[in-house]
């Protein structure tokens, strides 16, 4: 289960990246963490550019509702997004078979 915290109308959470797929997709979740595909390189911010990128289309919001909090420079980030609660996190999660 991904681990979440709502205040003041944002959710934060923990994002596992993997950078330089084929394609940029959310796969599911990895130890705590929502984890992610990102076709972009880990170099000069493309991969985080992308992330903000997919989760802002995701979920709905503009980029600006997207902020990386934590580990800019790590494949484990923490992520804050704006307008959006753990329901609309829990929607967007790959069903498992």
């Amino acid at each position: 289960m991904i681990q979440t915290t709502e205040k003041n109308r944002s959710l934060t959470f923990n994002v596992r990246v993997v950078p330089r797929a084929s394609k940029s997709e959310i796969v599911g979740e990895h130890d705590g963490a929502l984890k992610i595909r990102l076709c972009a390189p880990p170099t000069g911010g493309a991969a985080n550019a992308e992330l903000v990128k997919l989760l802002s289309k995701t979920f709905g919001v503009s980029k600006s509702e997207v902020q990386i909090l934590n580990g800019q420079t790590a494949k484990t980030k923490q992520v804050c997004i704006s307008n959006i609660t753990s329901k609309n996190l829990t929607d967007i999660l790959p069903v498992k078979n």
